[in-house]
């Protein structure tokens, strides 16, 4: 019997968040959608586990995040020599630290105030530019970051997951914030007075 936390359209409800958080991870829709999937048909073999301690979504992100975490682990094993450091990320981010940092090391132009972050991160069309600017970093760099940063893992955590040296995984992290700030300043702050 399935429990009433599981009702098709309470499922559906949850569904749009578990496919943006898939694709944070995994970058193509249609592995994402099949993670989800995945998800769902795993929810409801192990629905009499659900306690109703957390959110319905909050768990089945949970699942997800697993899910996640398995195909990344896949994944590492396909990715070419050039792609598994920082060789392709380097290439991304030619003249990313010239055009942010004057040669005495100050920044070229300081960030932009955010008055109010908690106000942007209620509005749907933030998330639209975040997700878009996390799409934008190299695959690596993205998959560390959100690990991070989304997911909450710790270094270790991560290093050990995606194979990276703590060293490699602080410049990832250093140039997908870099990346990431140059980004939201033209998607989200340069479009209107948002952060205000």
């Amino acid at each position: 019997m399935v429990p009433a936390a599981f009702a098709d359209q309470e499922l559906a409800d949850c569904r749009p968040a578990l496919l943006r958080y898939a694709r944070l991870h995994l970058r193509d829709a249609s592995a994402a959608e099949d993670a989800v999937q995945d998800t769902l048909v795993a929810a409801l073999q192990a629905a009499a586990t659900f306690r109703g301690e957390s959110a319905l979504q909050t768990w089945l992100i949970g699942i997800l995040r697993h899910k996640l975490i398995d195909q990344l682990r896949r994944r590492r094993h396909e990715i070419p020599g050039s792609e598994a450091g920082l060789d392709a990320d380097e290439a991304a981010d030619s003249g990313l630290l010239e055009r942010l940092f004057e040669r005495n090391g100050h920044w070229a132009a300081p960030p932009q105030a955010w008055q109010r972050p908690d106000a942007a991160l209620e509005q749907a069309d933030f998330y639209a530019a975040f997700e878009a600017c996390v799409q934008g970093l190299p695959a690596r760099t993205a998959q560390t970051f959100v690990l991070r940063e989304v997911d909450g893992l710790d270094a270790a955590e991560i290093c050990k997951e995606l194979r990276l040296s703590p060293s490699n995984y602080w410049v990832m992290m250093h140039r997908a914030r870099l990346r990431l700030r140059e980004c939201l300043e033209k998607r989200w702050f340069a479009t209107s007075d948002r952060g205000d």
